[in-house]
């Protein structure tokens, strides 16, 4: 496999499963494709600005090695291609959760969870202020959980059996990008703008960068899912 494609190939094997059993007879997740691209759209372009400020001031970097060299303000067009397949296949996982599953009995258990987390998260954000991927990441993702908890948002049991299940895929394509794995590193990290903890050479901010951008989408999908009854 050229070297180039390597970015490329993880957003593909991303999305590519989860979009063929959107077709499933029993899922049907292509009918809710419309309450899925407002909150996609609106939440990538977020992503995409914050990306873009921290990719100019060198808080992380790609290796011109494994994309394809096509860029837009800084960014490879792989990374513009991430905001839409990991959340396609994050929101589809939820939609089947939610199919196959029931999880509101846990709501009570998931909102104490989600509360202490985010005091936990604010914590550590404000004690590590100059770390810059650290402490944004840290208080972007407690101050939604604190917005969900407050509002006390359905969607919070289902969202966190579904993300504890993600974790996996997540640890494997991120494995993959940061050289877990094959030896090539896509995304390099300044260690002087994190904490240094990793899960084998991910981040650990990676792990709440991801959670804050799920959430978003699957809260937008809620919101669009209702008003589109």
């Amino acid at each position: 496999m050229p070297e180039k494609y390597t970015y490329l190939l993880v957003d593909f094997f991303c999305i590519i499963f989860p979009f063929l059993f959107s077709f499933h007879p029993r899922l049907q997740f292509f009918k809710n494709w419309k309450a899925f691209i407002w909150p996609c759209i609106l939440t990538a372009t977020f992503f995409l600005v914050w990306d873009g400020i921290f990719t100019h001031w060198g808080i992380w970097a790609f290796n011109p090695k494994y994309v394809v060299g096509i860029y837009f303000w800084g960014m490879p067009i792989e990374e513009f291609l991430f905001f839409i397949c990991i959340p396609y296949a994050c929101v589809f996982s939820y939609h089947c959760f939610k199919v196959l599953f029931r999880f509101q009995r846990f709501q009570a258990f998931a909102r104490v969870f989600y509360a202490l987390l985010a005091i936990v998260l604010l914590g550590i954000a404000l004690s590590h202020l100059p770390q810059l991927y650290t402490s944004v990441t840290f208080i972007l993702c407690a101050a939604f959980l604190f917005y969900l908890v407050w509002h006390n948002a359905p969607m919070m049991a289902t969202f966190f059996f579904c993300y504890l299940f993600i974790l996996v895929p997540f640890i494997l394509s991120n494995g993959v990008l940061t050289g877990s794995f094959f030896h090539r590193t896509v995304v390099m990290y300044n260690p002087a703008h994190n904490l240094g903890i990793r899960i084998l050479t991910i981040p650990i901010e990676d792990t709440f960068y991801g959670m804050l951008m799920l959430m978003l989408n699957v809260w937008g999908y809620e919101l669009g899912s209702r008003q589109g009854r």
